[in-house]
């Protein structure tokens, strides 16, 4: 990948710096609950704002539909609790680039921020249509994109306005793309790769692409049974897909020619309907009933994923091993996720989505070497793919 450059190169004093950050925040009761991404953004504010840059930050939130203001989407939340964060005053846009955002860039003094109104109240933003490109880069001098989690879209914000403004790299985004590349270009090896999540087809790519680095490939979640049909399992009525079960095989004798042990579970805990208060019971693999569903992998597989997690150098998780949403199902996602934990000389990287909230819920973050801000785009930097918002700002 080419050289990006960073925030390290930019001397910011008295420069107007439109930051594209990821404040994509839960808010409840008109305040943010939880900080997470606005947090991650911190160092990259922090540095522009002590080098006396004029900060002018924006984001999207939630799903508008693209028709103008919608409350419940609004960016306000997110500009009171950075200012709590901060202590200091962070001014408000009521609009993304129009009068009040201009005036209010142009007012800023060295070292103030501004939030401008969500970038997504405009259908503009999602098409990077030319002219809302230029209306959002009059707004600064340079452009820093520190949003990860929205690099893979090709937005005015993450790829349109880095063509019109000297473009740089926030802190958040250079260890995100460093740490992931860095992963699948020189890991230490043993390098354990563990998947879950409910689809095979949602996952072929990732798992494509890391049967090539990897030297273990840990399967769990509802795509392990697609795995099993193809070795001839019976799976009662758990979640599968028949038009990936050929695929599925290809992929099991992808891993043997190349060397790499690719685990399935060996026991799954069934219940007979997808609830918490579902009847419940712990089988071995082939011993599925035909009128239960497996929402979880058993004791017996969470102690082997556990041994091959103990010996790895480097160790990269996306996808839960089960409905880790429901405490009878919880179990086996808890274990992975203790597992590495505990796997302390370790690189562990956390890649996005449910496996995030996995270890937030198990209160085991603090424990993990990387956590990746971007779900989707850590996954789509794992398959290879380029990233519009990444190669926007390769110089």
């Amino acid at each position: 990948m080419a050289e990006i450059k960073t925030i390290d190169q930019l001397d910011a004093a008295g420069k107007k710096v439109l930051v594209r950050v990821d404040f994509n925040v839960p808010v409840k009761d008109g305040v943010v609950s939880d900080d997470t991404r606005i947090r991650a953004a911190l160092p990259t504010i922090k540095k522009l704002v002590e080098q006396g840059g004029r900060v002018i930050l924006m984001s999207h939130r939630g799903r508008p539909s693209g028709t103008g203001f919608e409350e419940e989407f609004s960016l306000r939340p997110a500009a009171l609790h950075l200012a709590e964060v901060l202590g200091k005053p962070v001014a408000f846009a009521s609009d993304i680039a129009g009068e009040d955002a201009q005036a209010k860039a142009a007012a800023l003094q060295d070292g103030e921020i501004l939030i401008v109104e969500n970038l997504r109240f405009d259908k503009r933003e999602k098409k990077n249509d030319p002219e809302f490109c230029e209306e959002l880069a009059k707004l600064g001098e340079v452009y820093v994109n520190d949003a990860f989690g929205t690099a893979h879209r090709a937005h005015a914000s993450t790829a349109g306005v880095a063509k019109l403004l000297p473009a740089y790299a926030g802190y958040l985004m250079q260890r995100e793309v460093s740490t992931l590349t860095g992963m699948l270009d020189d890991p230490k090896r043993p390098f354990v790769a563990i998947l879950g999540g409910s689809k095979v087809s949602d996952k072929i790519q990732v798992i494509d692409a890391l049967m090539d680095k990897c030297d273990t490939l840990i399967i769990g979640g509802g795509m392990c049974f697609t795995f099993l049909l193809a070795q001839g399992y019976e799976v009662g009525t758990s979640l599968k897909e028949e038009d990936w079960v050929e695929r599925a095989g290809e992929m099991l004798k992808k891993a043997e020619a190349k060397g790499v042990k690719l685990m399935l579970p060996v026991d799954v805990v069934c219940a007979d309907r997808f609830a918490e208060d579902a009847a419940t019971k712990t089988v071995d693999i082939d011993a599925i009933p035909a009128d239960m569903m497996g929402l979880d992998i058993g004791p017996k597989t969470v102690e082997a994923y556990a041994a091959a997690i103990a010996e790895a150098q480097t160790v990269f998780w996306n996808g839960p091993m089960g409905v880790f949403e429901m405490e009878a199902f919880a179990a086996g996602t808890k274990g992975v996720a203790e597992a590495v934990a505990a796997a302390k000389d370790a690189d562990t990287i956390i890649g996005g989505g449910d496996s995030v909230a996995a270890v937030n819920k198990f209160k085991l973050a603090d424990q993990m070497t990387f956590i990746s801000t971007g779900g989707g785009a850590s996954m789509e930097l794992v398959e290879g793919k380029e990233l519009p918002g990444v190669v926007a700002l390769q110089g």
